[in-house]
């Protein structure tokens, strides 16, 4: 059974709660930290540049993506620059296309080539790993969000993409493959054997992460059978059994 300290891959927290993001800092096994204006959304922020900046200033020494927000090219890179010059440590989140379906590939090419650390995010397709991939080889640090979580709520086998994502990124000296949109702590394992470099999760599952490899199998059994006799004590269960079942 794999346990916490046996992990290669990079675990971030994928949330945009700063108390929360500068309590998860406070563990060392945590890498880096990603956000998209959903959970910026949750969070309630209203003033991105402030909000950036203070964010930066309270974790400056690990990974943190900030998207834009446009959904118009050249107003997404002029975004993307104002949000690069937040931190050394800052990724610059773009889309995979607009909401028109236009592709952002030669524009994060050309941000990367300037300097911009990119975060290619929304990915879903073979293809759009393929482009990604070959967008950002050979630029700044860069990454590529793949949303196997999300292939796997429909029903769609995540594994190929990943591995296809994960030998793609293995060729290029400054490309890293995020598993994205992760639903549980198997997935972080999964992330692992497959050789990819970073998986992104919640803070509530990545909490779970230290209990990796504590528990057998049977002992696990035997604390569910535990938990519901006890349960069944606390709620005051009673079950009214037959005289002639009972001397059974």
């Amino acid at each position: 059974m794999a346990r916490l300290s046996d992990l290669s891959v990079k675990l971030f927290t994928d949330g945009a709660d700063k108390a929360q993001i500068v309590d998860m800092a406070k563990q060392p096994w945590i890498k880096g930290f990603t956000t998209n204006p959903s959970l910026l959304k949750k969070a309630g922020v209203r003033d991105y540049a402030a909000y950036g900046r203070d964010l930066v200033a309270a974790v400056p020494d690990r990974h943190i993506s900030f998207e834009v927000f446009s959904d118009d090219i050249p107003e997404m890179i002029a975004q993307a620059h104002v949000i690069t010059a937040w931190g050394d440590n800052v990724y610059v989140k773009l889309p995979v296309t607009t909401t028109r379906g236009q592709p952002l590939f030669d524009a994060v090419r050309a941000l990367s080539r300037a300097g911009v650390k990119i975060n290619m995010t929304a990915i879903f397709a073979p293809d759009q790993v393929a482009r990604a991939v070959d967008a950002l080889a050979g630029g700044a640090p860069a990454c590529v969000s793949v949303f196997a979580g999300r292939l796997a709520d429909l029903g769609i086998d995540y594994r190929p993409i990943m591995q296809d994502a994960i030998a793609r990124a293995r060729k290029t000296a400054n490309v890293e493959i995020i598993w994205a949109s992760t639903r549980e702590v198997f997935n972080v394992v999964e992330a692992d054997a497959m050789g990819c470099h970073i998986v992104t999760a919640p803070a509530d599952i990545l909490k779970k992460l230290p209990a990796l490899g504590t528990k057998s199998a049977a002992e696990l059994s035997l604390g569910a059978v535990k938990a519901f006799r006890d349960d069944a004590l606390s709620a005051g269960l009673t079950l009214t059994i037959p005289d002639s079942r009972a001397a059974e």
